[in-house]
């Protein structure tokens, strides 16, 4: 059985949501803010995070980028905020799908078991790794401060995408990675009628990267892979 975990300030849609998905067969936690739901993800173990973008104290964005420094737990953002800018910042910050309110609870409930088919389809040896510090070709990653250092000793200013692509490339150097698990692993949405999307984030890293860009290597039909020495702490 997934368990789900469903946090928002709003009590009542707390209830919808624990009582509707229940009777799909998920157990489900919920929590009104950002304390209650590192309790609940202390507690047990989470498939998947339901999140209300405004919370009191801390909003959902800020909850998320949290989240993605030490997990890859699915996030679906759930919110009034409608704007484009919104969804973008939501997807930067590493949810893996943005759903409106007001909704319909069968959407989200389609949105849910599709993302969790596609984090189930990763293989056992592509399992997030646990990481403080990640050295290659003399570059530095700090993922603790969110730094990039180049050689020169200077920090290299990455995107909350760029910045979880380089976390999954380096945690699993030497490993061809299909675009759907680099997008699964980096807490992204689904690249399979998008490639192009993946392609285009892989382009800049490189960029970002200069000379050391070229240890990504493109794998004609599969993907791609990190083909470096990585020292990992």
């Amino acid at each position: 059985m997934h368990r789900l975990l469903v946090v928002d300030d709003d009590s009542d849609i707390r209830g919808l949501l624990a009582e509707q998905l229940g009777r799909t067969g998920y157990a489900v936690s919920t929590a009104a803010d950002g304390v209650e739901m590192r309790h609940a993800l202390a507690r047990e173990p989470i498939d998947l995070i339901v999140l209300d973008l405004n919370l009191p104290h801390e909003d959902g964005l800020a909850l998320c980028r949290e989240l993605r420094t030490r997990s890859t737990t699915p996030v679906i953002m759930l919110t009034a905020r409608a704007e484009p800018i919104d969804r973008v910042l939501g997807l930067e910050m590493g949810a893996d799908d943005y759903l409106a309110k007001p909704f319909e609870p069968r959407e989200l409930l389609a949105r849910i078991r599709s993302v969790l088919r596609r984090t189930e389809a990763l293989p056992a040896n592509l399992e997030p790794l646990a990481m403080r510090r990640a050295t290659f070709a003399d570059w530095v990653f700090d993922l603790e401060r969110r730094h990039l250092v180049d050689p020169a000793g200077c920090v290299v200013m990455l995107s909350g995408a760029e910045f979880r692509l380089l976390r999954v490339f380096v945690g699993h150097a030497n490993k061809v990675l299909s675009r759907d698990q680099l997008a699964a692993l980096s807490g992204g949405r689904s690249y399979e009628t998008q490639d192009r999307a993946m392609d285009l984030q892989v382009s800049r890293l490189r960029q970002k990267l200069g000379a050391a860009g070229g240890l990504i290597k493109t794998v004609r039909n599969e993907g791609y892979v990190f083909a470096g020495v990585v020292t990992l702490e």
